[in-house]
């Protein structure tokens, strides 16, 4: 069995957090669940990422705690050790590093000291408030000789200032008058993480020796510091903390230092109902963000002004900040009080974890665990930068400001493999490849294509041209010389432009020859290259000499670049009518789902590589991830065909691939499928769904449960002309939804509810939006709102069993074949024929012949059964219409009801000619422009798109099983001719033609 979720529609597992829209709530304390719970209510800022720890420390079992303190973009390095190595391997790794810990506050009643472990714990909740920026923590506890205290702990990581974070601890006596301590410390002895990856890649590698080392430390009035240096890359980093304490009595304080903890001791009376309350403030500051020699005065400025400030006013700002960021960046659901939690944890958790200064990313665990070492990856660009585009640019642009910053390194990496331009790393921190696996590492290079479709998209969102015209060109220009030097005109393709021995997305198909998602990126890739080439010819002219000069970019390169692309190869099978995900991929054996035990998954923990390799099995969404990224290059059929093929092979391994496969699902009409696979998304953290919460939290999956919601039930595309366009639909299980999303300036929120879509312009420029393919213009200020409610707006007719019946000559023209051939044929072969293409009914005829045909043969005998057929259908008369055909095309007509012919015949303009029925249609799809016939919906679609009509609008109406299933594939209402032994899926069955009119088909709408 195949381990997906499939979850009841509008049901949750268990909830492991009571469902409150702006908390996160642990309402006792569990032993069992504390390294997750410290996953969950991490803080930070997008710089300082501190898990939440208790600040007294753990004292329960070994190895259920993981004391993290992380600074985005601060990392040692370490030999990476290959028993077999090979040229161009990275030589080391960089890791994201535990910082010292500031948050320690220990506190001590008449000496005993406070523990969930000791003592009485009467009360213990945590609550991350997501509309403040807050974790609050609530302790009664009692002491073993009956001292009993409230506690009540606030702490921030404040989003307003980088290198800050500040606790509120207030103690209340509550049945004692006695001596209380309070300890604040840092503890500048860290650890690496305990264990290392045990087999897992996902877990970060086990350091063997501590990569900071204390150098000195200093201490004022209020509080002191420590000063350490990384290991192996030399930068510095200064730890401080400062405090004010407001008690009723005296109080003692003294400065302590235990070995590499330093802190200070405050020691006052309480009396029972009295409250003392610590304010502690911290801050971090390195060498990669300042010189060295200012970092103690930058940090002790820090401190003075934020203890100037207190603890409220910091409070009051985070608040603010947050004010601002949900008031583009919320998403309301009406219906589900788990998704709605699940949402905003997930955008909170983006938010924290985002590094805004242009020299820092977004790692795949944020800043909330030490889980694939604090390493950057794709995700950024086709992940998590969608969400800051459309809600906060400023920050998208900081992230691709990023991958400038580190262009040189990738232009070194391209060099090291050989190659011209540029290779951005698969992970990495500061620009090196840190990937020690290359099949699954440095061959994923569509991570090149990946960055340039993000930098496509934010410029198109944001009207950014001079991003572009600055830095964004040599982004596009470098990695474009690197596609075009690694790709070749293959003679054995015809010429065709090949990239050989890469992985694409799906990690478990590795080193293959032109992965279709990879040549897919690319040829978008070095077309929008030469399209920013002649942008910049035109308008920025300083700034194409700058790079002509610069980088030596010439003409020449140009044109190859749109060479390569024109002739870019896509592996297509012509007999699935699918696109292959690589040149060998649907030649190799199907896993086996139905003999793999549920708890060999995920894959990669139980089978080696090479098994996984063998097989038809996919990590993630890989082609289905083109369709989505690269809508407007796919018909719907396409899409449908598609999806259907890969999607039972793919398991899911990946937090990465549900969102995807709900967008997809959205976009071809599968609403339970969508909304499946979004619950999955987006409670992966709040359930635990992988069960590997402890390591750290899964942004790219918090990312994705936005892009579910937006670009998979709003519908939100962005092409090549710049112009957004929605095509919206709700799940059942939802009363409503709204979102907002940031377009040059503008600012447009959809509401999207049972039976109508609202678009408001907030603020900005009246614009132009398509809804559902129409165009729609949105003055400012003014709700737009638009019909969700289905409408009968086309019907599209099969041709024969339905218009007329010409089945009699299609049977007496094979039978003449299969006659003349000597082969058995008679009504009950003649069955399997209806509703199926000439060359398939050629195939079946055919399969008791005795002998092989080539293709030119049976082109010869399709072609003479046609000859005979159409002799026979040119008896046809006006009289020949079926029984209510005619009052039914009238009443249509009359009505404003478009009418389309989706038939597997190629003589459908000649039958309707002989009818004197051609008039009554408005569009006739010819089944030699689709790939596949029925039952595959795409001559359904296909007539639908001629009429200019949704699927949703229309009735297919068929008298064949294939048909049925045709239209019930292409999201249409189908309208079944014959019996109930014959056919089913139908929302209407007549047992004949005159039976048929306007009025029943209008009631299937109703």
């Amino acid at each position: 069995m195949k381990t997906k979720i499939k979850m009841e529609q509008g049901t949750h597992p268990e909830a492991l957090y009571p469902y409150e829209a702006w908390r996160i709530r642990e309402e006792s304390y569990s032993e069992k669940n504390h390294q997750r719970n410290e996953s969950v209510f991490a803080l930070g800022n997008g710089y300082i990422g501190l898990r939440g720890n208790f600040e007294e420390g753990y004292h329960g079992t070994e190895g259920t705690s993981v004391t993290g303190n992380y600074l985005n973009g601060f990392y040692d390095s370490e030999p990476i050790h290959y028993p077999e190595g090979a040229y161009g391997y990275p030589a080391r790794n960089h890791a994201m590093l535990n910082v010292p810990d500031a948050k320690i506050v220990r506190l001590e009643i008449e000496g005993y000291s406070f523990s969930l472990q000791s003592g009485t714990v009467h009360k213990h909740s945590r609550e991350l408030d997501m509309k403040g920026g807050l974790l609050h923590r609530l302790v009664e506890w009692e002491s073993p000789a009956g001292h009993r205290v409230r506690i009540q702990i606030r702490r921030l990581v404040s989003l307003e200032r980088k290198h800050l974070a500040s606790f509120s601890y207030e103690v209340t006596a509550l049945n004692f008058d006695g001596e209380v301590r309070l300890i604040s410390m840092i503890n500048g002895e860290v650890a690496g993480p305990e264990g290392g990856s045990q087999g897992d890649p996902r877990v970060g590698a086990r350091r063997l020796e501590p990569s900071l080392l204390l150098e000195e430390s200093g201490r004022d009035a209020a509080g002191c510091w420590m000063k350490h240096r990384t290991r192996h890359t030399g930068f510095a980093l200064v730890t401080g903390i400062r405090h004010s304490l407001e008690a009723p009595g005296e109080v003692e304080d003294k400065r302590i230092a235990d070995g590499p903890r330093k802190g200070i001791q405050y020691v006052f009376p309480l009396e029972s109902g009295e409250t003392a309350r610590l304010t502690k403030f911290i801050a971090y500051h390195t060498s990669r963000d300042y010189p060295e020699e200012e970092l103690t005065a930058r940090n002790t400025e820090v401190l003075a002004e934020a203890e100037e400030r207190g603890f409220e006013a910091l409070a009051a700002e985070q608040r603010s900040y947050l004010e601002r960021f949900w008031s583009r960046g919320d998403v309301e659901i009406q219906g589900d009080p788990a998704l709605q939690q699940g949402m905003r944890f997930n955008a909170f958790g983006l938010l924290q974890s985002v590094g805004r200064d242009g020299v820092t990313n977004i790692g795949a665990k944020g800043l909330t665990g030490e889980g694939y070492e604090g390493h950057y990856f794709w995700d950024t660009e086709m992940y998590m930068l969608p969400f800051f585009t459309f809600t906060q640019p400023e920050i998208a642009r900081a992230l691709l400001e990023f991958r400038y910053a580190t262009l040189d390194k990738a232009r070194e990496r391209a060099a090291e493999m050989s190659q011209k331009g540029a290779l951005y790393p698969w992970r990495t921190i500061a620009g090196e490849e840190n990937s020690a696996y290359f099949p699954a590492g440095t061959a994923q290079a569509h991570i090149n294509a990946d960055i340039a479709y993000g930098i496509r998209q934010y410029v198109l969102a944001t009207g950014d041209v001079m991003f572009l015209a600055e830095k964004g060109a040599e982004i596009l220009f470098e990695t474009s010389r690197f596609w075009a030097d690694l790709g070749h005109f293959n003679p054995a393709r015809g010429g065709a432009f090949c990239i050989d021995a890469v992985t694409g997305p799906d990690e478990y198909t590795a080193i293959v020859n032109n992965n279709a998602y990879t040549n897919l990126m690319v040829r978008e890739q070095l077309k929008y290259a030469c399209e920013t080439v002649s942008l910049l010819q035109k308008s920025f002219p300083e700034h194409y000499g700058r790079l002509q000069r610069e980088i030596g970019l010439t003409e020449t390169e140009v044109t190859d670049w749109k060479r390569a692309a024109d002739l870019m190869f896509i592996p297509f099978d012509v007999e699935l009518g699918i696109y292959a995900q690589d040149d060998t991929f649907l030649s190799k054996k199907k896993w086996d789902f139905a003999g793999t035990p549920a708890d060999k998954y995920p894959l990669l923990l139980h089978y080696h590589p090479l098994v996984i390799y063998r097989h038809q099995v996919l990590k993630q969404a890989d082609f289905v991830m083109a369709t989505f990224l690269l809508g407007d290059r796919f018909s719907l059929a396409e899409k449908i065909r598609n999806y259907r093929y890969y999607e039972p092979l793919t398991t899911h391994d990946s937090s990465l691939s549900p969102c995807i496969h709900s967008i997809v699902s959205a976009e071809i009409g599968d609403l339970e499928g969508a909304y499946n696979y979004f619950n999955r998304t987006v409670r992966m953290d709040l359930d635990d769904v992988n069960k590997n919460v402890k390591d750290g939290l899964h942004t790219a999956a918090m990312a994705g449960s936005w892009m579910s919601v937006v670009n998979g039930f709003g519908g939100l595309r962005l092409f090549g002309d710049g112009m957004l366009s929605f095509s919206p639909s709700l799940p059942p299980q939802w009363e409503s939804c709204r979102f907002k999303v940031t377009n040059r300036g503008r600012l447009l929120e959809v509401c999207i509810g049972r039976d109508e879509v609202g678009y408001t312009l907030l603020e900005g420029e009246a614009f132009t939006i398509r809804h559902k393919g129409e165009l729609l213009h949105l003055p400012p200020g003014k709700k737009v709102a638009i019909s969700l409610a289905a409408r009968l707006e086309a019907v599209v007719f099969d041709l024969d069993g339905v218009i007329t019946d010409t089945a009699e000559y299609h049977y007496l023209a094979w039978k003449e074949l299969a006659d003349e051939l000597g082969i058995p044929f008679d009504r009950n072969v003649n069955e399997r024929l209806k509703g199926v293409s000439r060359s398939e009914s050629l195939d079946i005829l055919l399969e008791k012949s005795g002998r092989s045909w080539t293709a030119a043969e049976k082109e010869d005998l399709a072609a003479r059964k046609n000859d005979r057929y159409r002799r026979l259908i040119g008896q046809l008369t006006p009289g020949d219409l079926l029984p209510g055909i005619r009052e039914l095309l009238t009443a249509l007509c009359e009505r404003g009801i478009a009418a389309g012919l989706a038939s597997a015949s190629h003589n459908a303009p000649l039958i309707l000619e002989r009818l004197d029925a051609g008039s009554w249609f408005q569009a006739v799809a010819d089944p030699a422009g689709v790939t596949k016939g029925k039952p595959d919906p795409e001559i359904f679609l296909r007539a639908a798109e001629l009429l200019g009509v949704p699927p949703e609008n229309c009735v297919g109406v068929e008298d064949a099983a294939a048909g049925i299933a045709a239209i019930n594939a292409a999201g249409m209402k189908a309208v079944g001719i014959g019996s109930a032994d014959r056919l089913s899926g139908t929302d209407l069955l007549l047992a004949s033609t005159a039976e048929l009119s306007a009025e029943r088909l209008l009631a299937l709408f109703r």
